[in-house]
């Protein structure tokens, strides 16, 4: 389901509502976020024993590699 087509389901539940003379808002269907599917697909270091580098950045995410690694980057999620 697309933005375009949860927006269009929302609208029209709010619209039956207001047919119907019902005084609470409609309920949000539940649509699957990005970032939310995204977690649950990567793999944690956490999970096989491992500790995180942990260092931040401005955006607030932390760095996913492991403590002390070696590389100059550091890999975000």
């Amino acid at each position: 389901m697309s933005k375009m087509d949860g927006l269009r389901a929302m609208r029209e539940a709010r619209y039956e509502a207001a047919q119907k003379g019902a005084k609470a808002p409609a309920a949000k269907p539940k649509v699957p976020t990005a970032p939310a599917v995204a977690k649950a697909k990567q793999p944690t270091a956490e999970a096989s024993g491992e500790e995180l580098c942990g260092h931040k950045a401005i955006s607030g995410r932390t760095c996913t590699r492991e403590k002390g690694h070696a590389a100059k980057s550091h890999r975000y999620a």
